[in-house]
């Protein structure tokens, strides 16, 4: 009976940290993937006013929120990598620019493939698939959308790096001033 409830009492200790690991994750995945469900929800609403009367299809909302959570996590797995904090002991401006590079490319070949995405499915090739988006991309659009996409992955770094150095209480301190004692 006593190695039965040993068994259970263990069982439940690693269940518990499990949970706890888990909520920690969750949590850590919130703020990139909330920031990038508001701005790429932006980006959509600004492709579709350039895109209005093209008939190019346009971003559905649930492309839109799988694409915010795929940059939330991507953002959170490049986090772990050692290249990605290059410069910890330089002044801020240093991590902004390189994770704001990093990030902005991976975010061009996430643009690309998303078209490529659809001229694949229509050729059935990848290679013929490329060549007519190639041929049929409308390259000011597609640099516009990009152009955006750098400024709100710029301003993410600058946010990050911020909370970063001084500690996410104090950031929201900072924005939103002190919040009261709970005891008042």
């Amino acid at each position: 009976m006593a190695a039965l409830s040993k068994r259970l009492l263990l069982r439940g200790n690693l269940m518990g940290k499990l949970f706890a690991k888990l909520k920690e994750e969750f949590v850590a995945l919130l703020p990139p993937t909330i920031y990038f469900f508001v701005t790429l929800n932006l980006v959509a609403l600004i492709r579709a006013l350039m895109l209005k009367g093209t008939g190019i299809p346009l971003s559905t909302p649930i492309q839109v929120a799988v694409g915010a959570r795929v940059l939330g996590k991507a953002v959170l797995l490049a986090d772990l990598l050692p290249l990605i904090n290059r410069y910890p002991d330089k002044p801020l401006a240093y991590n902004i620019a390189w994770k704001t590079c990093i990030y902005a490319v991976v975010a061009m070949l996430i643009h690309y493939v998303e078209h490529l995405v659809d001229f694949w499915r229509e050729t059935g090739s990848f290679v013929a698939g490329n060549e007519q988006l190639l041929a049929k991309i409308i390259w000011p659009h597609f640099w516009a959308i990009q152009i955006v996409l750098v400024i709100l992955i710029f301003n993410y770094c600058l946010i990050h790096e911020l909370a970063r150095a001084t500690g996410a209480a104090r950031l929201r301190e900072i924005f939103f001033g002190p919040f009261p004692s709970p005891g008042v």
